[in-house]
């Protein structure tokens, strides 16, 4: 081995001088991820206009990314552990931003969407990669203060998105929504490079590539019918298909799993107490988070009439509640413990989602989404310290990539179900219906976070005496 490669290889006994500009570094790119989502979602309408895209293509624009970073993340977990998680990481980076390029270059549908898939398998090659280093370079409370970090910018990736999809918009146009990435992908690129250690390969043997697209094809499947249920509601016949095919493939996955000579992971670690409570935790989570974002935009536009570039400076306040409800909570949850954080956060969200039901107007809206977004914020640090606390080294990247797959869940999920919820609101734009529908949704969320105060801790392990 060089006198490089010892230089950079991380140990439990001497952290690596270099963790923390890492970890800022690997959270820029992870917020670029989220940021995707909701700054294009923004900008929709224009590309719309200016492309000629009919609804459908506008539905995949968004779609497309979601369902191939949600399908493809357990592979690129598994990867990161076989193959290295810098390697992987550089790669997913280096994917992403150059589909960022092209996309923002497209002159039409096939091109745009091509870029979009593009996008989205860097990212899910990248995002649990990323996650492994996290975990692998921190211990004890500097890990927690580290996914605290991770996870606010995370949290508050889908609400920085809304505003800066209205300024871009409104300012250089939809293609800046897709050029910004690029100086910055370049930048976080070659830094990392640079400085990102070079950690030992977490498991060895060869990728399971039967397995991956079994899981890849059952993921998809069910984003994908989770995605249609906000358009065709929860009783289309291929909806239910969907998710029946995509139950369907997950029995072969697992059946696959058993007799693979490599398999793609463990199918013991979905038995894990703590994985189960921190998959569960970031599912609910990122649903109501997603939920409540696409609530109040609808909100916010079409029963307050204030413009897109007015909304996304709305939720400016919910993103910087989010950022330090989740860099408190990583400060807080050694000392408190994850039980008594997750229901107290629960608490607080279930709170903040009853303000606009009970008060209407502007005010009350960001009032009671800033307040359900503490807690919101405090979860995603929950969600990941209990998941990742039990698991090796060499499971590190594929648990990663399973809590990184169920937050794709909870954000389709969470969509579906309010848009299902909200649906007279959003069709009709006007009246005492709209009030109404909102109302519903809001309540929807409140009894989802209400019951979820109860569940997470009773799930969740109690702490080792």
């Amino acid at each position: 081995m060089s006198n490089t490669e010892t230089r950079n290889t991380h140990t439990p006994e001497a952290p690596h001088p270099q963790r923390w500009p890492v970890l800022g570094l690997l959270g820029l790119a992870q917020l670029m991820l989220i940021l995707d989502i909701t700054v294009v979602a923004i900008a929709l309408p224009h590309m719309g206009a200016e492309l000629d895209l009919d609804r459908a293509a506008l539905t995949w624009v968004v779609s497309g990314y979601a369902l191939t970073f949600g399908s493809l993340m357990l592979l690129g977990g598994r990867a990161a552990d076989l193959f290295g998680a810098k390697r992987i990481a550089l790669a997913g980076l280096a994917v992403f931003t150059a589909a960022s390029l092209v996309a923002g270059l497209a002159t039409g549908a096939p091109l745009l969407l091509a870029a979009r898939i593009a996008q989205g398998a860097g990212a899910a090659l990248l995002s649990p990669a990323a996650l492994s280093v996290i975990v692998r370079l921190f211990d004890g409370d500097e890990r927690n203060k580290a996914l605290g970090i991770w996870s606010a910018l995370g949290g508050s990736g889908a609400a920085l998105g809304v505003l800066l999809g209205g300024l871009i918009t409104a300012g250089p146009g939809w293609a800046w929504v897709f050029f910004v990435n690029v100086p910055v992908g370049l930048t976080v690129l070659a830094t990392l490079t640079r400085i990102l250690p070079d950690l030992p390969r977490a498991a060895s043997g060869s990728l399971d590539m039967p397995g991956a697209a079994l899981v890849a094809a059952a993921t998809g499947a069910l984003i994908y019918a989770l995605i249609r249920t906000g358009d065709h509601g929860w009783h289309d016949a291929l909806t239910l298909a969907l998710f029946a095919a995509a139950a369907a493939v997950y029995a072969a996955f697992a059946a696959w799993q058993r007799r693979a000579a490599a398999p793609l992971m463990d199918l013991r670690l979905l038995g894990r107490r703590p994985v189960v409570a921190g998959i569960f935790v970031i599912a609910v989570a990122t649903a109501l988070m997603v939920g409540v974002f696409f609530l109040g935009s609808f909100y916010l536009q079409n029963h307050q009439s204030h413009g897109a570039l007015t909304t996304g400076l709305l939720f400016l306040p919910v993103a910087l509640v989010t950022m330090a409800a989740a860099t408190a909570a990583g400060r807080v949850i050694g000392r408190l413990g994850a039980r008594l954080l997750a229901a107290a956060a629960m608490a607080l969200a279930s709170a903040g989602f009853l303000v606009p039901v009970l008060w209407s107007g502007t005010t009350a809206m960001v009032t009671g989404v800033s307040i359900a977004a503490a807690g919101l914020g405090a979860l995603f640090v929950v969600a990941s310290a209990t998941a990742l606390s039990s698991v090796g080294p060499h499971e590190a990247g594929v648990t990663s990539g399973i809590v990184s797959t169920f937050h794709e869940f909870g954000a389709s999920a969470g969509a579906a179900a309010v848009s299902s919820a909200a649906a007279a609101s959003i069709a009709t734009h006007t009246g005492t219906a709209t009030a109404a529908g909102f109302d519903d949704a809001f309540l929807v969320a409140t009894g989802i976070a209400a019951a979820s105060a109860v569940i997470a801790p009773w799930l969740i392990p109690a702490p080792k005496a």
